[in-house]
């Protein structure tokens, strides 16, 4: 599994070192690795805008006006997988990182082994987590949960992925989304997929999901559906 990991710190010297620390855990354990360094939080903030993938963000907590834990806060309002490791030469703000679901703290000047036994615990937790839809539009990077998808619906050379916040489009056809999806979507007619776990009610000729929204199937297909629905929950 390759990792996308930023390193933010304002202190050049510190941000060189753990940039090359991480890059041998990473040669070390045969990940490919991309690993960005960044100077402060609103650097980090500015290319988080249209690259929000990254799976690890290494933090100072000391940084001009926004601290380590401020961008962490910032991040984790819309990303709960993203594993956060604070960087601190003080061991004061540790009761800090509990709210942000912060995976470590490491003490200045960081250790080799220590950083690679969190590292580690980091790529572990990111293969457990949920697998997630990459959805790339307009120079712009979303990696969508899949229980967060209701339905996906093709309109000519697009694809606009459904869910209960927003809708994201992306230049693809319903049969290569389909292919990254799993066994919960359900092609129920040439232009929807269906998310099986939002199904509440099905119709000769629809489905109703729990979003309240109404989607078209195929004739004859309603009972594949109940089918599909049964063997997998």
């Amino acid at each position: 599994m390759s990792c996308k990991i930023a390193v933010c710190d304002d202190c050049a010297a510190d941000s060189q070192y753990l940039s090359a620390l991480a890059a041998d855990w990473a040669r070390s354990t045969g990940r490919p690795a991309v690993i960005k360094k960044f100077s402060s939080a609103e650097a980090f903030l500015f290319c988080y805008e249209t690259e929000n993938d990254f799976d690890i963000l290494l933090l100072d907590i000391e940084m001009g006006e926004c601290s380590g834990v401020e961008l962490a806060k910032k991040i984790r309002r819309d990303n709960k997988t993203v594993q956060i490791v604070f960087i601190t030469g003080f061991p004061d703000f540790m009761a800090e990182g509990y709210e942000v679901s912060a995976l470590h703290y490491l003490m200045k000047p960081v250790a080799a082994d220590k950083l690679n036994c969190v590292l580690e615990r980091a790529a572990q937790n990111l293969a457990k987590a949920e697998r997630r839809l990459k959805v790339v539009f307009d120079r712009r990077t979303d990696f969508i949960p899949f229980s967060r998808i209701l339905y996906a619906e093709a309109q000519k050379q697009y694809v606009v992925i459904h869910t209960a916040q927003e809708s994201y489009r992306t230049k693809a056809s319903l049969g290569q989304i389909q292919t990254e999806l799993d066994e919960r979507f359900f092609k129920c007619q040439r232009s929807f997929l269906v998310n099986l776990s939002y199904v509440t009610r099905i119709r000769s000729g629809s489905v109703l999901l729990s979003s309240g929204e109404e989607i078209p199937i195929s004739r004859g297909a309603a009972e594949a559906i109940g089918k599909a629905i049964i063997e997998l929950f």
